[in-house]
């Protein structure tokens, strides 16, 4: 077992977003503005967040998705080639018999 963590960029990007938006929110709480105020600039906040969180999990989400009809793509190329080779072997141990 490897002793590395990896971390996605995807990971790494959320979790600043998510900071920052957590920052900003503790800005507002301490800012001296009125109670109306203070609600609309935190929901104005929480609807930007959210809609940055959507649409990183998207850009990921087709990432993914591309990945795996590449890897889909690779494993029939390879699969091709393992049948002709098996074909070969085949045919070769069928002539030296």
């Amino acid at each position: 077992m490897s002793d590395k963590c990896e971390i996605s960029a995807g990971a790494v990007l959320v979790s600043f977003v998510a900071g920052a938006a957590m920052g900003a929110g503790l800005a507002l709480l301490y800012a001296p503005k009125s109670g109306r105020e203070m609600r609309e600039d935190i929901a104005d906040l929480t609807e930007d967040a959210v809609d940055r969180i959507k649409e990183y999990a998207k850009d990921a989400q087709d990432k993914i998705k591309t990945a795996v009809e590449e890897g889909k793509d690779v494993f029939e190329d390879k699969k091709s080639v393992l049948a002709s080779a098996l074909e070969a072997g085949r045919d070769a141990m069928k002539k030296v018999i």
